[in-house]
């Protein structure tokens, strides 16, 4: 049986706030366990309301620093702490980054982000940063970083810069957290998107889902993020790419249909937010990626990486942006 919200949310979706910041678990696990085509219903109704539903934003992801971050996060291949097999580079030339972003922007890119695998930048470094962030913005894309945790004085040299977004997932759950990360906690993590966002920059934050959590702690990481005093302008919902070498090489593969609830929750309970559909696209036949495009996810990865992993290039994106009818979505102004 529905509830009481829930019902009303279905019947008569224009006569309630939308947009809320007081969500329980026991109502998400309620909105996330509804019939299926239920679900859908309700998620693309406000996924309308807010957003064309056949634009989807195209954004390009480039590793500006590659390989021996300090973190021990359990997905990832850039850590030190595990033999993936790949080689650790030196920060990028500004100008080998301007000419990647020129590129992006020539295949239809509206959003150029950037991510080095650090704890966080050091401060030599931070003027390349900002000269990456300038140049970009002057080809008329939208940036994004995404530097790890960062002090005071790195968010002000990013906001003075320009940035419009900085990237920092909180990837689960505060419980299962310990369980894929134990060189930084939860609360660093919310430490840093308060701080980013009391500065004026937008915030990308979401998480990943199929690194062993249950049902449970995917809704208690979007209650989380939708609970935030202003919701994640941009929500990345990554499916894990196992990576051998690591500590979740060996995870099961998440079901499609659980993965799809996931992104129709994330479109409920955060309704005017960019929700991305990230990593894992190559491991996702066409089918459920339009089942994610219906239930709310409107932005996507373009290109044939994501820092070091695979993503589907911008052929195959083609070919499914014109089965699916599917245009790219405008840059913001």
């Amino acid at each position: 049986m529905l509830t009481d919200t829930v019902a009303m949310a279905q019947a008569t979706p224009t006569k309630r706030a939308d947009v809320r910041h007081d969500w329980t678990r026991e109502e998400a696990l309620e909105i996330y366990q509804q019939p299926f085509n239920d679900l859908l219903f309700q998620a693309h109704t406000l996924h309308r309301r807010y957003f064309d539903a056949n634009a989807v934003q195209k954004s390009r992801l480039i590793s500006i620093k590659t390989g021996g971050c300090a973190e021990d996060c359990g997905y990832c291949s850039q850590s030190a702490k595990y033999d993936s097999g790949l080689k650790a580079s030196k920060l990028m030339a500004v100008e080998e980054v301007l000419e990647g972003a020129r590129a992006a922007k020539a295949a239809g890119a509206t959003r150029y982000c950037m991510g080095a695998a650090w704890r966080s930048p050091k401060a030599r470094d931070m003027d390349t940063i900002v000269a990456m962030v300038e140049g970009v913005k002057e080809l008329g894309l939208e940036t994004c970083m995404t530097l790890g945790m960062l002090t005071d004085e790195d968010v002000s040299k990013l906001k003075q810069a320009g940035l419009d977004y900085y990237n920092h997932n909180i990837d689960t759950s505060e419980r299962y957290y310990p369980e894929i990360i134990t060189t930084r906690t939860f609360a660093s993590r919310i430490e840093t998107i308060n701080r980013v966002r009391e500065a004026g920059i937008k915030v990308c934050c979401g998480g990943i889902l199929g690194m062993g959590e249950d049902v449970q702690d995917r809704i208690d990481m979007l209650v989380t993020l939708a609970n935030l005093t202003e919701h994640p302008e941009s929500v990345p919902m990554n499916m894990l790419i196992p990576i051998k070498g690591t500590p979740l090489a060996g995870a099961e593969k998440i079901d499609g249909i659980e993965f799809v609830r996931s992104i129709a929750l994330a479109r409920i309970m955060m309704p005017k937010s960019v929700v991305r559909l990230s990593a894992g696209r190559t491991e996702m036949s066409d089918e459920l990626q339009a089942l994610c495009f219906f239930a709310g996810a409107n932005s996507v990865f373009v290109g044939d990486t994501l820092l070091t992993a695979d993503n589907p290039g911008d052929d195959a994106d083609s070919a499914l942006f014109d089965k699916l009818g599917l245009e790219g979505m405008a840059p913001e102004t």
